[in-house]
């Protein structure tokens, strides 16, 4: 099984999707609004992670200047797919979770770090803050 196939069985395992093409089409949809967001290091170590397609799809997104919220990130992804925003949110987890489980913590880390909170949840990981 290529890489590319094996992220699209984790995204259809974890979305619970009724095939393989669903899985594809919120991938596909979720790496574009993705690449739209990261920049720098976190953007090039998690590109060298990706499998070649779905690294096509993320790459090929000009950054914006400063990464969306996460409800407008999920607004866009509904757009895309032309969903509802609870589909959209669980779509968008099905499709981080598994990028999360592809790259290492460090990296998963990173670019949490690197966008605005909120995002953590639909990683797949609790969103918690340094207490001061």
């Amino acid at each position: 099984m290529t890489r590319y196939r094996h992220l699209i069985q984790q995204v259809r395992t974890l979305g619970r999707y009724a095939g393989d093409e669903e899985a594809e089409r919120v991938l596909t949809a979720v790496m574009g609004v993705l690449g739209s967001q990261l920049t720098g290091e976190e953007r090039c170590d998690l590109a060298a992670v990706l499998p070649d397609r779905a690294r096509a799809v993320f790459a090929s997104q000009i950054p914006l200047p400063a990464p969306v919220t996460a409800p407008v990130f999920v607004e866009a992804v509904a757009r895309n797919l032309g969903t509802s925003l609870t589909a959209a949110r669980w779509d968008t987890s099905s499709v981080l979770a598994a990028l999360a489980a592809l790259a290492d913590d460090d990296l998963s880390d990173r670019i949490l770090a690197q966008l605005p909170r909120g995002y953590a949840l639909l990683f797949g990981r609790a969103d918690l803050t340094v207490a001061a």
